[in-house]
């Protein structure tokens, strides 16, 4: 899949829910409850956007980050956090040039999902 949305949550009515508002307004979407299953996302090819939690058990969404960084995974990438924390951490440190938005759970569906569209618009694929 390209051109969609992951979800990057371990909690399962986080994913559903955003599940259902993104597909509500036909957009294509992947979910992971891990950082590893983002990272095995990432190598069967999906490029979009991509809303990572930051508060995950094991590897936390900056562990995710460095891990996509690191295994060249990135290109063709948007990633937003997607969060209850109201503001980054220090383990943000040299991750904010791959970090484009810090969206804030609870959200409003409509502002949600108009900033989701501006990304999906503004994706640059990786060349084939």
């Amino acid at each position: 899949m390209s051109n969609g949305v992951m979800i990057v949550d371990d909690n399962e009515y986080v994913r559903l829910t955003v599940r259902a508002v993104l597909q509500e307004e036909g957009i294509d979407v992947a979910s992971a409850d891990s950082a590893d299953e983002c990272l095995q996302e990432l190598k069967k090819g999906f490029r979009g956007v991509i809303l990572m939690d930051v508060m995950m058990p094991e590897k936390d969404g900056w562990d995710a980050i460095k891990m996509i960084v690191e295994k060249d995974l990135y290109e063709g990438n948007i990633i937003a956090m997607l969060t209850a924390m109201g503001e980054p951490d220090e383990k943000m440190q040299g991750l904010q040039e791959y970090v484009t938005d810090y969206i804030t759970k609870p959200f409003r569906n409509e502002e949600f999902v108009g900033t989701v569209k501006e990304y999906l618009n503004h994706l640059v694929l990786p060349k084939q």
